[in-house]
């Protein structure tokens, strides 16, 4: 039986078994879409990115969830760079993916962090129904409209959209405890993959501030690490007028709650970019069923 080889890539961190866990197989080409579903149910990470040769970009990455295809995976992209760095496959410098949303630019700087620009940025103010939504997220409904004047609620979407959803304090966005059904109809009301809760009471002094995000629409009932979202919040940020001085630079906390803390780099200035660096956690390989097969992948 034919193998692949299959590895876990933790992206957005520094150490292994924190950040968010992608699965990246680095050598895609001949897979079907059914063997491609099959490999990401094994791996069982909420994204795997699989690597495959393009015709208008340096290789083109597809994105599959344990249950459906995404059409764009900020922490895979990532992941699936920094491993290709690390192996030698690719060199620092300028790169180019192509995606389900096009082909996007990737820089790899020396030290292995990946730069992913996204697309040009749209970001909707929405009115909602804070009582309705505080339900939906398990949260006292007066931290969300205590912030709720200067910073509305919104949806924005540099490639895959999220109701981007401003918290008062980290206390309250701590002890959200949602209800995932509810946060699901929610998210499929304003056509978004899933929300993203963020306070800027963040953790870690350098950080900007710190995001919760809940998307059980694709299956990931909460993500340690967005960079979509990420980059996302970023352009909500910029369009607000958040800051009097908008930064160079931001960093956004995510993934404490969950017990695998991460980092994402942000910038807005021109193109929305986000940044990460990534560590290896398992290696290994698949055995890959032909088509006909019943789409079983054993280890």
């Amino acid at each position: 039986m034919e193998t692949r080889r299959a590895l876990l890539v933790d992206a957005f961190a520094t150490e292994p078994l924190a950040g968010n866990v992608a699965g990246v197989v680095p050598d895609a080409s001949g897979l079907s879409e059914e063997q491609m579903r099959a490999i990401a149910r094994e791996l069982g990470a909420s994204e795997t990115a699989f690597v495959r040769a393009s015709d208008s970009a340096d290789r083109r990455l597809r994105f599959f969830s344990p249950q459906q295809e995404v059409d764009l995976c900020g922490h895979a992209t990532v992941a699936a760079h920094a491993h290709l760095h690390e192996t030698g496959a690719i060199d620092p410098g300028e790169h180019s993916v192509e995606t389900n949303v096009g082909d996007l630019d990737i820089e790899i700087e020396a030290g292995g962090t990946a730069w992913m620009t996204q697309r040009h940025p749209q970001v909707e103010r929405v009115d909602v129904d804070y009582d309705r939504l505080a339900s939906a997220l398990g949260i006292d409904p007066a931290s969300l409209r205590d912030v709720g004047a200067d910073a509305p609620t919104a949806v924005a979407s540099t490639g895959l959209p999220f109701l981007i959803v401003p918290v008062n304090f980290l206390e309250n966005l701590g002890s959200a405890d949602p209800d995932l059904r509810a946060v699901e109809a929610f998210a499929d009301e304003y056509d978004a993959a899933g929300v993203y809760a963020f306070t800027f009471d963040a953790l870690d002094a350098e950080s900007t501030l710190h995001a919760r995000a809940f998307a059980p629409s694709v299956g990931v009932e909460e993500d340690p690490a967005t960079g979509t979202a990420a980059g996302a919040c970023g352009a909500y940020l910029r369009e607000i007028g958040a800051f009097d001085e908008f930064p160079e630079e931001m960093r956004f906390e995510q993934g404490h709650f969950l017990g695998r803390p991460s980092e994402i780099r942000v910038r807005v200035a021109g193109e929305v970019r986000i940044g990460g660096r990534a560590v290896t956690s398992l290696d290994g390989r698949l055995a890959v069923p032909p088509e006909e097969e019943d789409g079983i992948v054993e280890a």
